[in-house]
């Protein structure tokens, strides 16, 4: 993925101011870190890319979006609609607050759709969690229409999707609160990382104290410092902070060249028959870190998946399949197999996890064939890839169809 392809002198550099001053959290102790602060400096960098008014670093994209959730005001007993198809950390956020999820569509957006929404609503429906994934975006007029129309919260998990934008607003920024992820297979890393962004000067300072201890971060006696709330130890270390600073410097260069990259690859795969691509509601706002294939039906991805094997076709997802992307494979959540009991399963699921009805879902990831793009690439190296995988389909299709 672009954010690890590009390490540098820039990131250790970041980092030895940190390693210099000896200070690798994020509070306290002003006077010994030499002008350095890390996490600030992050915070800002995401509000330059996003034009959010708020962000907010935390330890992963995980907690962000856990912690946006709460910012929002979701907690337990509400009822909230949420993908199949997504991180299983956005479901997880979901219970963990308190909250009860509710399956919904998604469609050839690879997200959830408005429809899906529409049909998912209840009484008792509190809020959206909102997933934009493979690095592109949801349809947000018609999302947001449905939002409105039935006053609910939204709370975007855009954690595959920095730097992505529809018609010119960040991904993020639409709803109360979103989140980033900043881990390891981002288009930038911190290593482990995420960042809650929003517009809403309330909901940032409900994140801001919610996310260390329910300290009101005012003063400079951390140890006096007032708790307006409850929070939890969700803070970023100065040391993740200072690598996904010089990292998020970099996301302009690696977005321009993976769009370049994902438009070759797209222009020369879709003269393979068979061939289609997942639905782009704005291509302009596309950050670009996935090429989305899809197949004509799911017999005929599975034949393609087989045969990029053989070929040692390598750097694709089939989320079909996937443990931790789908729910065809979450039997934990179907079962609600916890360490301790949760609201959930003391209130009762709004739905039957272990019989869902989600034919659309099922349909459309069980044809997705996802690439990863790399900012690297050679012209070569993408005529290659392309080349194999549309051998590769043409085999299987030929296959299928026998």
């Amino acid at each position: 993925m672009p954010g690890t392809e590009l390490f540098g002198a820039e990131e250790r550099k970041e980092v030895n101011d940190v390693m210099d001053s000896g200070i690798l959290i994020r509070y306290t102790n002003d006077h010994l870190r030499n002008g350095h602060f890390k996490a600030k400096e992050f915070e800002a960098e995401v509000c330059k890319i996003t034009k959010a008014n708020y962000a907010h670093a935390m330890s992963s994209g995980s907690t962000a979006v856990a912690t946006a959730l709460a910012a929002a005001g979701i907690g337990t007993g509400d009822e909230v609609i949420v993908p199949p198809f997504t991180f299983i950390a956005t479901i997880e956020a979901v219970l963990f607050v308190g909250a009860l999820p509710v399956f919904a569509e998604i469609d050839e957006t690879l997200c959830l759709s408005a429809e899906g929404l529409k049909k998912a609503i209840t009484p008792k429906t509190k809020g959206i969690c909102l997933v934009h994934m493979c690095g592109a975006m949801a349809d947000m007029d018609a999302i947001m229409k449905v939002v409105n129309d039935h006053k609910l919260i939204l709370v975007e998990d855009a954690g595959q999707a920095f730097a992505a934008s529809y018609k010119g607003t960040a991904v993020g920024l639409f709803g109360k609160a979103g989140s980033f992820s900043f881990d390891y297979f981002k288009i930038a890393t911190a290593g482990e990382g995420g960042v809650l962004v929003t517009n809403d000067e309330a909901t940032y300072k409900i994140a801001d104290v919610y996310s260390d201890h329910g300290h009101d971060h005012v003063g400079t006696n951390r140890g006096m410092e007032n708790h307006p709330m409850l929070g939890f130890n969700y803070r970023i270390s100065e040391l993740h902070a200072a690598v996904g600073l010089a990292q998020t410097r970099k996301v302009p260069y690696i977005l321009k060249k993976n769009r370049d990259h994902k438009a070759f690859l797209t222009n020369e795969l879709s003269k393979t028959p068979g061939i289609s691509f997942s639905k782009i509601c704005d291509t302009a706002g596309d950050s670009a870190t996935f090429l989305n294939i899809l197949l004509p039906d799911t017999e005929s991805a599975k034949r393609t998946v087989d045969e990029m094997n053989k070929a040692g076709v390598a750097g694709f997802n089939y989320w079909f399949l996937n443990m931790y992307h789908f729910i065809n494979q979450w039997d934990h959540i179907k079962e609600l197999r916890t360490a301790s009991k949760l609201p959930v399963q003391v209130l009762g699921a709004p739905q039957d996890y272990k019989n869902l009805s989600l034919p659309k879902s099922q349909e459309v990831i069980g044809r997705l064939i996802s690439f990863g793009i790399r900012c690297t690439w050679t012209e070569a190296e993408m005529k290659n890839l392309a080349s194999n995988i549309s051998a590769c389909v043409t085999k299987a299709l030929t296959a299928v169809h026998a």
